[in-house]
């Protein structure tokens, strides 16, 4: 199994239902089709940013994000983030997004509510995004 492929799932997984342990997140990517040893699943959770909140694991949302216009990070293909802003902040998040000068950033594109943030490949791109988390964060 492509680890992209992992990782995509495994977010759908986190934001779909809670879990408390990594062991019903490993079975319930078992029963989805994709298989994870635990030293994978536990690479994955910390490249991904997922953190354990109240007994369960979920992807942060910053309140300080939020509070500046970003809602979500998400993975797409190998090459690319998608930001989720609050409609009509786009453009401002990317603007600051450009201005923090990310080195694993070649560009981004924003429209009315999500920016397409374009890396270099798979590790620039987990890089970046946990980057962009902690600049709004």
């Amino acid at each position: 199994m492509r680890k992209d492929l992992r990782q995509k799932k495994l977010l759908s997984l986190i934001k779909a239902r809670p879990f408390g342990t990594q062991a019903e997140l490993r079975d319930s990517l078992d029963r989805a089709g994709v298989p994870a040893t635990q030293s994978s699943l536990s690479r994955d959770i910390e490249e991904l940013g997922i953190v354990k909140h109240r007994g369960h694991y979920t992807v942060p949302k910053s309140k300080g994000a939020a509070a500046r216009g970003l809602l979500s990070l998400d993975l797409s293909g190998t090459n690319l983030v998608i930001a989720r802003t609050e409609a009509g902040l786009a453009s401002a998040v990317a603007v600051e997004i450009d201005g923090a000068a990310i080195r694993e950033i070649v560009g981004t594109l924003a429209g009315e509510d999500t920016i397409f943030v374009a890396v270099s490949d798979q590790k620039a791109q987990r890089s970046a995004m946990k980057q962009i988390w902690e600049l709004f964060g």
